[in-house]
């Protein structure tokens, strides 16, 4: 395995670089770190450009087995802790991380269903929120996460941590616009709902939930946008205490999970 021993190497400099959204979209690369979203991006079939892995890392038996698994992927470089927090995004690495090139579906190439499950986000600005619906998503049985115009980046660090790999193999669709799902929605015969406070909204386990569908979460602070409003009906999480809102992945898990509870279990009752 090859050494890299300076902060000057182009390979620490571009992994560097990928912290910052403008560097990732130039190059459309983007950094997973840790041992086990390193493990899911092993046998996910998507394209790591190099890797960093440390001594530290290497010393455990897990380690010297992904690196290996890796070797024959991509090439792989030893480097010194020093250097590995300069590449490195997390406060506390693990000590290996892989630059890969970014995936991204289109409407048009998702897998057709029966009754298919989609995930709106719709200006979802904070990555771990993103990161972990598109977690819950997979989990619940969704085909895919569809971001809508600005929502945030999803190879961010922080969205793809939160992912804990699912974004490995979860479809998902970014920029798209409220015409194009529009005319998604209309060619595969979805139904849209949409999250929202509002006195002509239905609780959400009043709705039904089993067939063709588009589900979406809007913004932290402004909600759905108008757009989609107008597109969708309106369903709400109701609640009894005192808080005025769910956090936008906390609601997003709640309605999942009541999509998955008509579609696969109910009827098994």
């Amino acid at each position: 395995m090859e050494k890299i021993d300076s902060a000057s190497n182009r390979k620490i400099k571009l992994a560097a670089s990928l912290s910052r959204r403008k560097h990732r979209e130039q190059e459309g690369l983007f950094l997973a770190e840790g041992v086990r979203l390193c493990e899911m991006a092993a046998v996910s079939g998507w394209q790591a450009e190099y890797g960093l892995v440390t001594e530290r890392c290497l010393q455990s038996e897990r380690g010297q087995r992904l690196c290996r698994q890796l070797e024959g992927q991509c090439p792989m470089y030893l480097v010194t802790e020093q250097l590995y927090g300069k590449a490195a995004a997390v406060e506390t690495p693990q000590g290996v991380l892989l630059v890969i090139r970014q995936k991204q579906s289109r409407l048009a190439d998702l897998p057709a269903a029966e009754a298919p499950l989609y995930v709106v986000l719709d200006g979802v600005q904070d990555p771990g929120n993103a990161g972990t619906i598109i977690r819950t998503a997979d989990a619940a049985g969704a085909g895919a996460v569809i971001l809508m115009q600005g929502t945030t980046d999803i190879f961010a660090d922080k969205a793809v941590r939160a992912t804990m790999g699912s974004l490995f193999h979860l479809p998902v669709c970014t920029g798209v616009t409220g015409e194009e799902l529009a005319a998604f929605a209309a060619a595969k015969k979805l139904r849209l709902y949409v999250t929202a406070l509002d006195e002509t909204a239905k609780p959400h386990f009043d709705c039904d939930l089993r067939g063709p569908l588009l589900l979406a979460f809007g913004n932290e602070g402004r909600g759905v946008s108008p757009e989609l409003l107008l597109q969708g009906e309106k369903l709400y999480i109701p609640m009894q205490g005192g808080a005025e809102s769910l956090n936008v992945g906390v609601a997003a898990a709640v309605v999942l999970y009541e999509a998955l509870r008509q579609r696969h279990h109910a009827q098994n009752r």
